[in-house]
């Protein structure tokens, strides 16, 4: 299965989906804010990117306010992390044939 998971509200996320045709390719969309990823679909993401940092946005507007800059997370941390708030994950997420496509490169979906 193909599967973009993506923030509706994200110019940038829209303009890759947009650009990328993504629905006429048949990629299945789950906005992430109306439909929080789950342990198994974060576990999956891992497994393709290798770690959980590899999905964890620095970027997510909770980062420093949390005082996040700060700490020294670990694997764990960004696990919960990405679980408990759906800004922390990098996005877009692209997955499509055994492979994971981070961010918001529109060469890399």
């Amino acid at each position: 299965m193909k599967k973009i998971y993506h923030l509706s509200t994200c110019g940038t996320c829209k303009k890759i989906l947009e650009e990328t045709q993504a629905l006429a390719r048949g990629f299945v969309l789950q906005d992430i804010k109306k439909e929080k990823i789950t342990a198994d679909q974060l576990k999956e993401m891992k497994e393709l990117a290798g770690s959980y940092e590899a999905l964890f946005s620095r970027r997510s507007q909770k980062y420093r306010p949390m005082g996040l800059h700060e700490k020294q997370l670990t694997e764990k941390d960004y696990h919960d992390l990405i679980l408990e708030e759906y800004s922390f994950l990098k996005r877009p997420v692209a997955i499509a044939d055994g492979k994971i496509y981070i961010g918001a490169d529109v060469k890399n979906i």
